[in-house]
């Protein structure tokens, strides 16, 4: 059990890490990082009830339209609610690179729980795929909506609530494309690998980005 549960837990632990030991000019405390990793945790439980009722009252019939549709834009609102409001306005969200870290942290804490739930069901054998697929892009999904969190609280232009709702917009359509590739058996194989080589490339611009946004935000405040 020990084993199981040490599979699951740390592939988002280590992604976690990788993307606090990306960011080079502040330090984020590690408390308020715990934390949204937590409240991560906490939406997996609704998610999965929600989920569920849907599936047993049969309330969506449509199979593309329930494991695709449906269940990407359930999963992404739920992580999108939580930063909007618990984290958003938060005092220690005090530059543009805390997006990607706030945003990793909550979805990487809902697939944590849902890969430790996974695993449990299903055994350990399935936890080096679980690790690189769903567990790695919740956190790329994460990063993409943080950076533009990031984005909205510290644009200094009209474009505020544009990039707002580009943080849910854009990983919901990544997540919908990614759930969608799923859906194609016996040739999903074939596409997931360049899609996970797109999502990984398109998150790390993202992160560069951040990074930069960041430098000239300390810039800006005569930090550096």
């Amino acid at each position: 059990m020990l084993i199981l549960l040490s599979a699951a837990v740390a592939p988002g632990l280590a992604l976690l890490s990788y993307f606090y030991l990306r960011n080079q000019m502040a330090t984020e405390p590690r408390k308020t990082l715990l934390q949204a990793f937590f409240f991560g945790t906490l939406i997996t439980f609704p998610i999965m009830f929600i989920q569920y009722v849907v599936k047993e009252e049969e309330a969506i019939t449509n199979p593309f339209f329930a494991d695709v549709l449906f269940s990407s834009g359930l999963e992404e609102f739920f992580k999108w609610l939580v930063i909007f409001t618990l984290i958003f306005r938060h005092i220690e969200f005090d530059d543009p690179y805390d997006g990607i870290l706030y945003g990793a942290s909550v979805s990487l804490g809902f697939a944590t729980i849902e890969n430790v739930l996974y695993l449990l069901t299903f055994g350990i054998d399935t936890a080096f795929v679980r690790a690189i697929l769903p567990v790695s892009s919740h956190a790329l999904f994460g990063v993409v909506m943080g950076y533009y969190y990031g984005k909205s609280k510290f644009a200094q232009n009209d474009k505020q609530i544009e990039y707002l709702v580009l943080s849910f917009f854009a990983p919901l359509s990544l997540h919908f494309t990614y759930n969608s590739i799923l859906t194609f058996q016996g040739y999903w194989v074939y596409l997931i690998a360049p899609f996970m080589l797109f999502l990984w490339w398109f998150a790390l611009k993202k992160v560069k980005l951040a990074h930069q946004h960041l430098v000239q935000h300390l810039f800006e405040q005569n930090k550096i």
